[in-house]
């Protein structure tokens, strides 16, 4: 996207610039054209507009204040957290937007092992949550995306997660005890039970749950300024396996019984055009910090040897092109627990016509669950862009064969622009799989994918140039797959601008939605246009 040369400033934007400088101080007010445009874009591709100003608070007195005197002002406030979003969640909506930058709200307010909760600041990230509670023998039941080495525990809560843990504990949300959360006009709302001080939260369901609320809200509702999850004591034995399917159907027939049954902590599926992508990145077998995690993953280091040269010996080549990898891991408080979920994982594999190949990419999802950023571009440097649904067990492989004989019907034009497509599948809790389809088609990054990716690796890759004509494509088949989704009724995480929310709900629910919105935020400064709702003004 052509950019202009100079980002005019919105009137009255000097005003607020001085009363927020006050108080988060000077170094935390950027004004920069530069971190004003990669705060206006994500991963998807730039916003409509470019944000007045960047502020982070770093203290929820301090966010209360900013929220205030931004919406005084009379400026949207756009949060973001690590800006991993591909559905608009948090670009600008008009240039009176200021960015409210979370990355300084990171501290661990409160483990306690005694009421079993742990109390962080919305900006924390999930990699420092678990280092901290590992060294007290403690997890939170979901723990986190594979993108939590920076992204944030209120992002996930906005936007929802899906990965570790999710198998068997369900998304982010499922796994929240409260919230402290900061209306439109800097007043609070604190939600659960919070014990006889008022300040220490340990149990959700107190009447309705205002927790939910704000779970899935893209930040529209209220911006989450302190988050307390439940705990639970770290499993004591784990175990994987992988398997490959020989058809998409196969697959998802086998994923649905493996929710069913309760089996994996968390699984991950692929099919053979998204293999076929990872073939073209550099073989795990040369990656030495991968091998080296994999050793230090294990309880012994003659344990952890023989499974990283597996690894090495295997490399990439463990698959035939045309199947479908499946790769689970199982967890639990005892050895024989976990053994028998291994031996019904293999049971319902071969029900399904599934065979078991080497566990390599199960045991470095657990040994690494937190890796660089790098897979945001495409293993040359081609762009990348998911879509997903969280699809019904018995209506997976309908929508999965619909998507892909929407595939078939443009077969021609992607292959002339050169747009590569694949899936990636998972499952949450005991009643739902996720179909996410994947797009790789040849155009360059932009700012946000260098503010994430290591600079190592963006070295190896070629830039390529915009290519309007093939992201044209992308965009409708992005709407064709969310259309299809949308027939079935599935859900979906960070629902953003991309998928329909307060349109696809009856009357009655959308009067509850804007009703709650109104009392929140009702000038509409929060995120609009995030979740159906109407940008005012």
């Amino acid at each position: 996207m052509q950019q202009d040369a100079q980002v005019a400033t919105p009137s009255g934007a000097q005003s607020l610039i001085e009363k927020l400088t006050a108080i988060v101080g000077a170094d935390n007010v950027r004004t920069d054209e530069a971190t004003r445009r990669l705060v206006s874009e994500d991963i998807w591709m730039p916003g409509p507009a470019v944000v007045a100003l960047v502020v982070a608070p770093g203290s929820t007195k301090e966010l209360i204040a900013a929220v205030a005197e931004a919406h005084a002002a009379g400026f949207a406030i756009a949060p973001r957290g690590a800006g991993m979003s591909y559905t608009g969640g948090y670009v600008p909506a008009t240039d009176r937007t200021i960015s409210l930058d979370m990355s300084r709200m990171n501290r661990i307010l409160r483990i306690s092992r005694e009421d079993m909760t742990v109390t962080v600041e919305a900006g924390t990230n999930w990699k420092d949550m678990n280092d901290a509670l590992a060294a007290e023998g403690l997890r939170t039941p979901f723990w986190g995306p594979m993108s939590g080495l920076t992204s944030t525990i209120g992002g996930g809560l906005s936007q929802l997660n899906a990965m570790f843990g999710a198998g068997q504990w369900g998304t982010s949300s499922e796994s929240v005890v409260a919230l402290t959360v900061i209306a439109s006009d800097g007043t609070v709302i604190r939600t659960g039970a919070r014990g006889p001080d008022g300040d220490t939260p340990h149990y959700r369901h107190f009447g309705p749950d205002l927790t939910g609320l704000f779970c899935g809200d893209c930040g529209t509702l209220g911006i989450k300024a302190e988050v307390t999850m439940r705990l639970i004591t770290a499993p004591a034995f784990e175990d994987s396996a992988s398997f490959s399917f020989p058809s998409g159907e196969a697959l998802l027939l086998a994923m649905a019984e493996y929710a069913r049954r309760g089996i994996g902590a968390e699984t991950c599926a692929f099919d053979p055009g998204l293999t076929g992508m990872r073939m073209k990145r550099m073989s795990i077998a040369s990656d030495v910090k991968t091998l080296g995690a994999v050793v230090a993953k294990e309880k012994s280091l003659g344990k952890g040897l023989l499974s990283a040269a597996r690894i090495a010996l295997g490399g990439r080549n463990f698959i035939a092109p045309t199947d479908y990898p499946f790769h689970l891991t199982c967890e639990g408080r005892s050895k024989a627990a976990v053994e028998a979920d291994m031996a019904e994982a293999r049971r319902i594999a071969a029900q399904f016509g599934g065979t078991e190949i080497e566990n390599s990419i199960a045991k470095i999802l657990r040994a690494m669950p937190f890796p660089p950023l790098n897979s945001m571009v495409g293993p040359t440097g081609e762009a990348w862009i998911p879509v997903h649904g969280v699809c019904s067990l018995s209506t997976a492989p309908k929508i999965f064969a619909e998507i892909q004989s929407l595939y078939d019907s443009r077969r021609g034009e992607m292959e002339t622009l050169d747009i590569d497509t694949g899936f990636l599948f998972s499952s949450m809790a005991s009643n739902a799989l996720i179909i996410e389809p994947v797009y790789f088609w040849p155009q360059g990054w932009r700012p946000v994918h260098e503010s994430a990716i290591e600079p190592s690796h963006l070295a190896r890759l070629e830039k390529r140039p915009e290519n309007p004509e093939a992201t044209a494509l992308v965009v409708e088949l992005r709407k064709a797959v969310v259309g299809i989704f949308a027939r079935y009724g599935t859900g979906h995480f960070q629902i953003g601008r991309t998928y329909p929310y307060r349109e696809s709900r009856d009357d009655l629910s959308k009067t509850l939605l804007d009703t709650i919105k109104g009392v929140m935020d009702p000038d509409g400064v929060f995120n609009p246009g995030v979740l159906g709702f109407p940008v005012k003004g």
